[in-house]
């Protein structure tokens, strides 16, 4: 691994360098000699942009300088500027002190409140007019500056007058760009960013193709190839692996160089400022500066209608199967933290450790989770997000076409036609007011205890669990909690409920306040399906079934329910552990899109109204014919008679 060629695959196609700093440090002096090669006489206040030639630096990436005046009346130009800057260079002039002190008390601080988060270039102009009565490093007046400000990627000291590093001083700001170093490498801890060493071990996996946990001399070689189009003598093998051993003893063993030796090579290109090595590499194997797969990588974003959804296909599901089985180290049936750590390790971060998945799926008594749960959390990642998904899964090893691990669903409207549907996932919304037990239900459904301490749910939370069904069938669950709040907010978008294959709507059955408040929102729901064509079937749930109900709660749960031609309310008590099955009932009625859909009053009399039309239309019609068959009958007795006359 020699480095060798620069590649800016994946990085940008040309830099913009914004120079700034106080008035008279040596801005347009800078550029005019970096551009001109030769000092000028003359210098405009600020000047035009300024182009450096695309061969003066090594990756040949046309570079253009952006000079900038420090006038208050100039400042809205100013900022414009430096919010469309690839790379800032900030100037102070080496004679005046003062100028040094402004980066840290305005300049610096100006870039922050802008909000400008590209790599800093700190450059000390005028080197030829400081005298040597000011001996002091520049190592000494900027590390306390650098320690403060980590955007500072370099810090340099220049002379136009005399030519002394002006060509360096823009390879820096343009090497900044195209190579970061603040992605891959912690300055202050001196080591690689987790995310680096991440993806390096992907890399590295993907390298040692006999999967022995070393890169032998051929694969080796086979890496250089791929990364640098040239191979690597025998003689530098040889001394790479020299170099990595006497570091590192572990770095290489017998079969050839380990993932700890190929992390500590890396990490050695950085500290000698060889990033461009490091950047190759992490671009030939599809990474951008984020340090994740470039968008050329991974499937198109997903074309699809609103009531369509995203699920998994049984390419990918076996896939994850044996992925599950290889981290399950201890045979346990189970993936600990540890062991689903060590599955992500070669992608950027756990997905699962942030919302909505953190406390999504079931846990096992030890904290682990199932096959069950750790498929059911991928199939709730794939309706949710499904090119991330995709992304995930290249990240842990699935070779095949990313786009052959996703398929998109045939559209709810057509299912409800057919009055059936080939969806493995479902996705139930849980309506409800406050304290009416929804959470208590999405617990329920991945084996929480009860617990009689209320927590109200502000944002949208998940549950999701597999259900068994007859015949060895498996099918995913989905349960979205709708917080009361959010209600109105979900049913002002037009395809709200287009992601929607069932409604759930819970009421506390000992409070009247809440079945009202539950009905009113049954009613929105199925008003919003009627108006936009994305009905869905909906269940009524009276939770809390261990208190005494209301006074009127059978008759009024029971008229509503046949006023809307759906199912009766079903009872349940998750403190008593008594759910009627609900978790198949919902299953059932998704399964059957044409069935338990609500009607309302203005829905029933629009269907009428339509019957109405209808009828006409026929009357009309069959009127119509039979008057254009009598007018023929007669024109052919009208002829008749002519002929016998």
């Amino acid at each position: 691994m020699a480095g060798g060629a620069s590649a800016s695959g994946g990085s940008k196609n040309a830099v913009r360098i914004v120079v700034a700093g106080d008035a008279k440090t040596g801005k347009s002096s800078l550029i005019v000699t970096a551009a001109a090669e030769n000092f000028p006489s003359n210098v405009p206040p600020v000047l035009p942009p300024t182009r450096l030639p695309e061969d003066l630096y090594p990756d040949r990436v046309p570079v253009t300088i952006i000079d900038t005046s420090s006038s208050p009346e100039n400042r809205g130009k100013l900022v414009e500027d430096l919010m469309s800057a690839d790379a800032v260079v900030l100037t102070y002039a080496c004679d005046r002190p003062e100028t040094l002190d402004r980066l840290s008390t305005y300049w610096l601080p100006e870039l922050r409140r802008l909000e400008v988060k590209v790599p800093v270039i700190v450059v000390g102009c005028m080197l030829d007019k400081r005298g040597d009565q000011q001996p002091v490093s520049l190592e000494q007046v900027m590390s306390p500056i650098m320690q403060q400000f980590r955007e500072i990627e370099t810090c340099i000291e220049c002379s136009a007058v005399n030519h002394i590093q002006i060509q360096e001083v823009f390879y820096y700001a343009q090497k900044a760009v195209l190579h970061p170093t603040a992605p891959l490498f912690d300055q202050e801890q001196q080591v690689l960013k987790p995310r680096c060493v991440r993806a390096l071990k992907r890399i590295f996996i993907l390298c040692d193709h006999d999967r022995d946990g070393a890169l032998s001399d051929a694969e080796l070689n086979d890496f250089q190839v791929k990364c640098f189009n040239a191979p690597l003598q025998p003689s530098e093998i040889v001394g790479v692996k020299r170099v990595v051993q006497e570091k590192l003893r572990e770095g290489v063993d017998d079969r050839g160089l380990t993932l700890t030796g190929f992390l500590f090579l890396h990490a050695l290109f950085i500290e000698k400022g060889r990033l461009e090595t490091t950047w190759t590499v992490l671009r030939k194997f599809g990474y951008n500066n984020e340090i994740r797969l470039r968008d050329d990588q991974l499937p198109p974003p997903v074309k699809k209608y609103p009531d369509q959804s995203v699920e998994l296909t049984s390419e990918a599901v076996e896939f994850l199967k044996k992925i599950f089985f290889t981290y399950d180290v201890d045979c346990d049936g189970a993936l600990r933290a540890a062991e689903l750590e060590d599955l992500f390790s070669t992608a950027p971060e756990n997905p699962w450790n942030e919302a909505p998945y953190e406390d999504a799926a079931e846990k096992t008594a030890l904290g682990g989770l199932s096959l069950d749960g750790f498929l059911s959390l991928w199939a709730l990642m794939t309706l949710l997000d499904p090119i991330r998904s995709v992304e995930m899964l290249i990240y842990i090893g699935y070779g095949g076409d990313p786009a052959s691990a996703i398929r998109v669903t045939r559209r709810r409207r057509l299912d409800r036609k057919k009055q059936q549907t080939d969806r493995t996932v479902y996705q139930c919304f849980v309506f409800g007011p406050k304290e009416a037990g929804k959470s208590a239900l999405l617990n329920s459904f991945i084996g929480r205890p009860f617990s009689e301490e209320y927590a109200s749910t502000t944002g949208d939370r998940y549950a999701v669990n597999v259900i068994d069904q007859s015949g060895g069938l498996k099918k995913t669950l989905v349960l979205r909690e709708i917080p009361e709040e959010g209600v109105k907010e979900l049913l002002s978008r037009k395809d709200a409920l287009a992601a929607c294959d069932v409604a759930v709507f819970v009421h506390d059955s000992s409070r009247e306040p809440s079945w009202e408040k539950a009905t009113e929102m049954l009613v929105d729901v199925a008003s919003q399906g009627e108006a936009t064509g994305y009905e869905v079937p909906c269940l009524i749930v009276a939770a809390k079934d261990d208190l005494d109900p209301y006074l009127t709660e059978i008759q009024d749960s029971t008229r509503v329910s046949q006023d809307m031609g759906i199912e009766a309310p079903i009872p349940l008590s998750t403190k008593l552990g008594d759910f009627s099955n609900i978790f198949h009932r919902i299953v059932r009625a998704a399964e059957h899109p044409h069935l338990s859909i609500p009607e309302t009053s203005a829905g029933k009399s629009r269907k009428q109204y339509h019957r109405l039309i209808n009828r006409s239309i026929v009357f009309v019609s069959v009127g119509a014919a039979v008057a254009v068959v009598g007018l023929a009958a007669y024109r052919v007795y009208a002829a008749r008679r002519n002929a016998s006359s």
